[in-house]
């Protein structure tokens, strides 16, 4: 095999999803140490990517497709890429990566474009699969002469994640340091199933007020939905659509815990180290299965048995039935 330099993972999708794929750049630098490790994304999970200790340097997908073809071209050849892996099959991307010339052009042969604009296919079903999808990441390196099979435990220690930058003043001073600084994230712009307000205003009422501060994040469209319902007790602070993404992540590196559903915040939290405690349905392939939180302290919370009783619908009464109480229980043990 020829020498490799510089290794573009692309990965144009959201934040959980990306998360899930940052282990592969810790794991290229293990086995390529003297690699240039590129990541192509979007800019809203710009901060999320810089996070990595491993990727040398982020590459924005939302400026490059504005641009031309012939430019993108030139751009593209600037960063003299010999080895690109397309974890989520893009096709302007993977044309792109074609029409340059890059040397090792790594794509799973499910998609059809792929078939002309790859060189090495790697026959993976994401949808029929058991495995997780970090460790179906991992998958796409096999051409490269990384065939592993890594576990969970294994690919969290390849996170690399660096510190956080110091907390704005202004959010720093609503944590409190003698009690659990819990976030929850109730909502998820549809990318999940949902556990539902009443449950999270039943379990903010069953929280001890002296042991824990709870913080409401989201959006604010998030916010809207949710003020009415679970605002009101002394220990609740909204903290919706008032920070930026680098700032929620700051946020959520000085709180302690977090509480959602198969979410971007949910898998932030579990790669800072953070209690990441999530929900999810049965569902395959949106079951804990494929997609729990991967992190030291992460864990989730899922009705042990098969069903799909669900699957066409966008909420689901099994991820429903899930008791604040249960919740409850789950966070003490965790948190102590």
């Amino acid at each position: 095999m020829s020498e490799i330099k510089t290794i573009l993972i692309s990965r144009t999708d959201s934040i959980g999803d990306v998360i899930l794929t940052l282990p592969l750049a810790g794991i290229l630098k293990k086995h390529f140490p003297n690699s240039q490790i590129l990541f192509l994304g979007r800019t809203y999970t710009k901060d999320i990517i810089q996070l990595s200790n491993h990727v040398n340097h982020f590459i924005n997908w939302s400026n490059l497709e504005l641009l031309s073809f012939n430019e993108q071209i030139v751009e593209f050849n600037k960063l003299n890429i010999d080895t690109i892996i397309h974890i989520f099959p893009n096709k302007e991307v993977a044309k792109l990566a074609k029409k340059v010339g890059i040397r090792t052009r790594i794509g799973t042969s499910h998609r059809p474009f792929h078939w002309t604009t790859c060189n090495k296919l790697i026959n993976l079903s994401r949808k029929k699969s058991n495995l997780h999808e970090a460790q179906l990441n991992t998958k796409l390196l096999s051409p490269l002469g990384i065939n592993d099979s890594f576990t969970l435990e294994n690919l969290i220690g390849y996170y690399g994640m660096k510190a956080t930058a110091t907390l704005d003043p202004s959010f720093e001073s609503l944590l409190d340091s003698n009690r659990t600084n819990l976030i929850l994230h109730t909502k998820s712009k549809g990318s999940a199933r949902e556990w539902g307000l009443d449950n999270f205003q039943e379990l903010i009422e069953i929280l001890p007020k002296d042991k824990f501060k709870i913080f409401l994040s989201g959006t604010e469209e998030d916010g809207l939905k949710f003020r009415k319902q679970l605002l009101g007790p002394e220990n609740v602070v909204d903290i919706s659509g008032k920070m930026t993404l680098a700032e929620f992540i700051r946020f959520i590196s000085s709180a302690d815990a977090l509480i959602a559903a198969s979410t971007g915040p949910l898998h932030i939290a579990a790669a800072l180290g953070k209690v990441a405690l999530g929900i999810y349905p049965p569902i395959r392939p949106m079951h804990p299965g494929r997609w729990m939180p991967l992190g030291s302290k992460a864990d989730f919370i899922v009705q042990e048995k098969a069903c799909s009783d669900c699957r066409n619908g966008s909420s689901c009464h099994c991820m429903i039935e899930l008791s604040p109480e249960l919740v409850k229980e789950v966070l003490d043990r965790m948190i102590n």
